[in-house]
């Protein structure tokens, strides 16, 4: 691989516009190679015209003058090697910036030079001011968590409550007590030690030689700093304390009991990872551009025959980004720290936690994947051929299977194919380099790729797809007048099986995708209970296109409770308990939305999340009128149920492009788009806003009276209409993601924000 595409690979997508722009300065080279190419073709036909003889006369001449004095010829040789002069320039923001001078501006075509070196120094004045400017940041916050820390080890104290007026006396209890005294006392006289740094160099040893007796110099620790520390109260995370909250409408007091210290410790440690996260990624950026400032001007010298690198290297090594090593040192005292504090001193254990090993892909995901992949598109065949040699569509029982069977095996339909383009949509992340895993919040190197989604979809597709060639019979037992109870409930035993699996507590199949799954479900079922987090709002919307589904789990409760499942017969549409779950099925995911959106709005005070509880509640009154209208008769109804939908359906695909997608900015640099698209190609974003508005109304085809189509049955329609939904959700989760991302880039946001447990306050302060 090409450096330049291997530079690309290896950005920090977030990161992307600060560093060098290689590309750029390598165009720079090719117009330059091309001038020097034409001029030595010219230069070559000239001279031609020239004799030979006169040709080496002049080489006789020029080897006998260079020999006559070294000193003269290596002082020539050096001043003609001379090609740029680079001066350091204080700025007006007190910030240092490089300026190269190009000592050959007067030889001809040297345009394109001085092109190039102004480019240069403006990529690396950028690069390193970002990178003094992330360094300054990173520094401040290692400040702030040397400062926790000795509020922690302060807190420790004063939850295990050890003695101290008489430690000589009270060692032997102290001992009974705790078993190690000795630990405490190194927290303790940490503090002191460190004074208040804790990235400092570690002088315990010094205090030890010092003195005879470590217990004659050893000091109290100061605990009486927990007179000014206060613990943050983070946001209630659970709903019973959402609820409390709300009823008694009063804040936690700081007790410093033994719950809130383990509070304080995981988040400190948390703290700690994503700190030692942002200097792995620091690293990464500084070797990276270094490396690429080499390989361009080593390019330069290859292209203009010239000895520029040295100078320009020599230059870069000096610089900040070139010769600083405060990241390094601090990623030692951090991970010393870390260790010391979190891991027990286990290096290992430490070590592993700070610097998770990276995903690996296995031959065995692909081998399964096209095992799995080629026996579905065999399956399928093979009901394809079953249904033309039985002449199934046909038979008197088609109907009673589509009504009571096929809703069955629908369910499994919609999961398989929302499964298949959420494969799909990862394919196309990775592809244009946005950092999904970072958007939803997974766990580093636990994220699921294109092929591992692909692989459990096709394998449920199988699954699904034996159990419908077991179960199509069309015809029922004369005998009995009843179907095979083993046969008829296949689907039942299908869907226990799915279940089964997505709760199974054992380390297979993917559990800690399948965990983070469960509890973004929980958190959303429960909203607003929960902080709203952007995998909780994605699931919720991803909920609302599987609406079907829901119909369908409430058709399995009532065809296999309350139905004849023997003789494929059910009375729900009868029912009135029926009917009116199966419109409340519907309005859930839409009301879970709407309840996130409140929530967003009661905490961020942001009106937008308003404009966006509003888009939900003219879908959900759309849902009921529509749902109403299909049994109801009239006019009204329908005028109703057409209105509602239109208005809906404007305003959800109004916030589709605007507000999701990021579109139709007035004054982009892209009409009728946005300034930065990560497609290169404009007319996908036309095309995609296009068919969103077409698979936006398909929907009015049950406001529409379109219930029945040649050679479909009503409940096929239905299954073709919730597909095209799924796929119209697909092409708006890649754009919706895209959108959240390039937000990301624009604040050049990398990483996650941990609250810290500890704030101090001063007695002046309130």
């Amino acid at each position: 691989m090409k450096f330049g595409k291997e530079f690309v690979s290896q950005m920090v997508p977030e990161w992307q516009e600060a560093y060098m722009n290689y590309e750029s300065l390598k165009s720079i080279l090719k117009d330059i190679s091309k001038y020097k190419a034409e001029n030595q073709s010219t230069g070559r036909r000239a001279s031609t015209s020239a004799s030979k003889g006169s040709l080496r006369r002049r080489l006789t001449l020029y080897r006998a003058y260079s020999g006559l004095n070294d000193r003269h010829r290596e002082s020539s040789k050096k001043n003609e090697d001379e090609v740029i002069l680079i001066q350091s320039v204080e700025g007006e923001d007190s910030q240092g910036f490089y300026q190269t001078m190009f000592l050959r501006a007067s030889e001809e075509g040297a345009e394109k030079d001085l092109e190039f070196f102004k480019k240069l120094d403006f990529e690396f004045n950028k690069v390193n001011a970002f990178y003094k400017k992330i360094v300054k940041k990173v520094v401040d916050e290692a400040e702030e968590l040397s400062k926790q820390i000795n509020y922690l080890i302060a807190f420790r104290i004063k939850v295990e409550k050890i003695g101290f007026t008489n430690l000589d006396s009270n060692e032997t209890s102290s001992t009974a007590k705790h078993g190690h005294p000795s630990l405490h006392m190194d927290a303790i006289r940490e503090v002191e030690m460190n004074n208040g740094n804790l990235f400092q160099e570690d002088r315990k040893h010094v205090a030890q030689t010092n003195s005879k007796n470590p217990m004659e110099s050893f000091r109290p620790a100061p605990v009486d700093v927990l007179e000014h520390v206060k613990i943050n109260v983070s946001p209630p995370e659970t709903p019973v304390a959402t609820i409390k909250g709300l009823l008694t409408n009063s804040k936690p007091d700081d007790t410093f009991n033994e719950k809130e210290f383990k509070k304080a410790e995981e988040q400190l440690s948390a703290a700690f990872k994503e700190l030692h996260h942002k200097l792995r990624l620091l690293k990464q950026y500084s070797f990276l551009n270094l490396l690429a400032f080499t390989k361009i001007m080593k390019k330069y010298d290859k292209v203009s025959s010239r000895n520029a690198s040295k100078a320009y290297r020599k230059m870069v090594e000096s610089s900040y980004i070139g010769s600083s090593d405060e990241v390094t040192r601090l990623m030692d005292r951090v991970e010393h720290a870390f260790i010391k504090h979190f891991a027990n001193g286990n290096h290992r254990k430490g070590m592993n936690i700070l610097r998770p090993t990276m995903k690996r892909e296995r031959h065995r995901t692909t081998f399964l994947l096209g095992v799995f992949t080629g026996c579905a598109i065999a399956l399928i065949a093979a009901l394809i051929i079953l249904i033309h040699a039985r002449n199934i569509l046909n038979s008197e029982g088609r109907t009673r299977y589509m009504e009571n069977i096929f809703p069955l095996y629908s369910l499994f339909g919609y999961i398989v194919f929302h499964m298949i383009m959420y494969s799909v949509n990862t394919y196309l992340w990775r592809l244009f380099r946005i950092n999904y895993p970072f958007i939803f919040g997974f766990k580093e190197g636990t994220e699921l790729a294109y092929k591992e989604v692909f692989l459990l979809s096709s394998g449920l597709a199988v699954l699904s797809l034996i159990a419908v060639l077991s179960n199509l019979d069309m015809e029922m037992d004369q005998r009995t007048k009843s179907f095979s109870a083993l046969t008829e409930l296949v689907p039942l035993g299908l869907i226990i099986f799915l279940l089964a699996v997505t709760v199974c507590p054992f380390n297979i199949i993917y559990k800690s995708s399948r965990f983070c799954l469960i509890r973004a479900a929980f958190h959303t079922i429960c909203a607003p209970l929960y902080k709203v987090h952007f995998l909780d709002s994605f699931l919720a919307d991803q909920l609302t296109t599987q609406v079907q589904s829901f119909r369908c789990l409430e058709f399995y409760v009532c065809y296999y409770f309350w139905g004849d499942f023997l003789t494929r017969s059910n009375k729900c549409n009868d029912s009135g308990i029926y009917r009116m779950f199966y419109l409340i099925v519907a309005i859930i995911p839409y009301w879970i939305r709407l309840l996130q959106c409140v929530r967003r709005l009661l905490e961020d005070k942001n009106t937008t999340h308003g404009l966006n509880a509003l888009k939900y509640i003219s879908t959900i009154i759309a849902v009921i009128l529509r749902t109403s209208s299909e049994s109801h008769t009239g006019l009204v109804w329908k005028i109703l149920a057409a209105t509602s939908s239109s208005i809906a359906t404007v305003y959800n695909t109004y916030w589709d492009f605007v507000m999701d997608w990021g579109l139709l900015v007035r004054g982009s640099r892209n009409p009728w788009l946005r300034d930065k698209l990560l497609v290169p190609y404009k007319s996908v974003y036309f095309v995609s806003m296009a068919v969103n508005v077409i698979l936006r109304f398909a929907w009015m085809q049950s406001v529409l009276g379109i219930k029945d189509a040649p050679l479909l049955h009503k409940t096929a329609l239905t299954a073709i209409i919730t597909c095209l939904e799924i796929l119209r959700r697909g092409i708006w989760n890649f754009f919706r993601l895209e959108n959240e991302h390039l937000h990301n880039v624009g604040k050049f946001r990398a990483f996650k924000s941990i609250a810290l447990p500890f704030n101090y306050l001063d007695d002046d302060e309130d």
